[in-house]
């Protein structure tokens, strides 16, 4: 795996190449990662994973015609191969009037900050096997609980670099480790499974392995002899662990390819108040440590913090080039890049900012509600925003969250749910999209 400077050389290598094979214009990106995990169950070692990874893609223009490629092999001749045949396809694609690289004016120039993103300690296959086996203990400890399907540990180092026939060339480094316990409680067909997880850029941010398998064995005990739940109307309170899912359909639909293709459920919404005024979503790509920190985008477009909503209100689309082009606009600097194929869109780290009350507050005027901890299903449709997912929680009575339920599903419209939106004031900080607990009236609830 390259340095992030030889990454950037080898990127801006290619890119010449590409010019020298015919092309009018390009760009390239290296993207390589290594990492190692350990899985563990019931106090045993049952599997060791390492992998190394380096790839590089390359998107060639040819007046208005343009095609992507990438490869694994790195040496002289494969590059030069590769380049050669991506302008031969780009010769032979169709005109695309709406693609093209960045704007040359608006890329972005270094100094880069610094997101430290990088821990350079590495654990070894010792640390990891008995962070992950100290987990599952712990899970296993708690009463109640009878199996388990394992503790894992994880650690993993990336290099991503970007180079453009115009002018960009940037690169950076980023770690990532993880700890998980994953237990299950109670006996034959009453059996209740849950999880404690997290994953940190650093390794000295993750929770002590007691504490991920405390927190995955009292979650699989406090899910046991489930009861049902009546089918009607209802406040349903979304847990942080999923409440952040919501926001995820958002900012899909925020999406100017979405939006290009007039395939998204905010169309001409832009200027809607789509929730309370008092809620705020904001982007830090820039949050020091954060699991989706960049300096730049897949374009080579400096990154900005900002607001998704204010006011109640989207503040605009997410595009990169292509779109930004059909629709007349500008990109934003939320293009993303993988192995191959045109840019897409992502956000940085987002999060929706906590409400004044308490979680016992938002949740004591509910005499009959439902308190989501689990979302199954992909029910969701990105066009009209309708939403149906399979869920369990608990039951909320009286204001005062009792017993556990299962096999039922919520239900709305993600307008109308976005409109009936309350959070809390626990926001967490752990994830990419970071919510609090999060309160919707008005949905219905499919149970019995």
């Amino acid at each position: 795996m390259l340095s992030p400077d030889a990454a950037q050389s080898r990127a801006t290598d290619l890119v010449e190449r590409a010019i020298r094979a015919g092309a009018d214009a390009g760009d390239a990106a290296y993207i390589a990662s290594s990492s190692e995990s350990i899985q563990v169950r019931l106090g045993q070692l049952e599997d060791v994973e390492r992998s190394e990874d380096e790839h590089m893609s390359l998107r060639v223009f040819v007046g208005s015609q343009s095609a992507s490629i990438g490869s694994t092999d790195l040496s002289d001749a494969a590059l030069d191969e590769l380049a050669a045949r991506a302008v031969d396809m780009a010769r032979a694609a169709p005109e695309d009037a709406y693609a093209g690289l960045a704007p040359e004016d608006m890329l972005a120039k270094g100094p880069f900050p610094d997101l430290d993103q990088i821990d350079t300690a590495d654990p070894g296959a010792k640390a990891l096997r008995e962070a992950a086996l100290e987990a599952e203990d712990c899970a296993r400890a708690v009463n109640g609980v009878t199996n388990s399907e394992g503790g894992g540990a994880s650690a993993s180092r990336s290099i991503v670099a970007l180079a453009t026939s115009h002018g960009f060339s940037g690169g950076y480094a980023s770690s990532n480790f993880g700890l998980s316990a994953t237990v299950v409680a109670g006996e034959g067909s009453a059996m209740q499974r849950d999880y404690g997880w997290r994953q940190a850029r650093h390794r000295e941010d993750l929770l002590a392995p007691r504490e991920i398998g405390q927190l995955a064995g009292e979650r699989a005990v406090a899910r046991l002899n489930p009861g049902r739940l009546k089918s009607g109307p209802m406040p349903v309170v979304f847990d942080p662990r999923v409440g952040g899912t919501l926001i995820g359909h958002l900012i899909s639909a925020m999406a100017g390819p979405a939006i290009a293709r007039r395939s998204s459920f905010l169309l001409d919404r832009l200027d809607e108040t789509l929730f309370d005024t008092s809620i705020v979503i904001a982007e830090d790509p820039h949050r020091p440590r954060g699991l989706r920190s960049r300096p730049f985008d897949g374009e080579g477009l400096p990154t900005h913090p900002g607001n998704l909503v204010e006011d109640g209100k989207i503040t605009g689309w997410l595009m990169e080039s292509a779109s930004a082009r059909q629709l007349g606009l500008a990109p934003t600097g939320h293009a993303s890049r993988g192995h191959g194929g045109a840019p897409g869109v992502s956000t940085g780290n987002v999060h929706l900012v906590a409400g004044t009350a308490s979680v016992d507050e938002l949740i004591a005027d509910i005499a009959d509600g439902v308190y989501v901890t689990e979302l199954i299903g992909m029910g969701v449709n990105a066009v009209t925003g309708d939403y149906s997912r399979g869920a369990s929680g608990f039951r909320i009575e009286n204001g005062t969250i009792t017993g556990p339920v299962a096999e039922f599903t919520v239900a709305g419209n993600l307008i109308d749910m976005f409109a009936h939106l309350s959070p809390a004031n626990d926001l967490e900080w752990h994830r990419a999209i970071n919510v609090p607990t999060l309160r919707i009236d008005g949905m219905t609830v499919a149970g019995d």
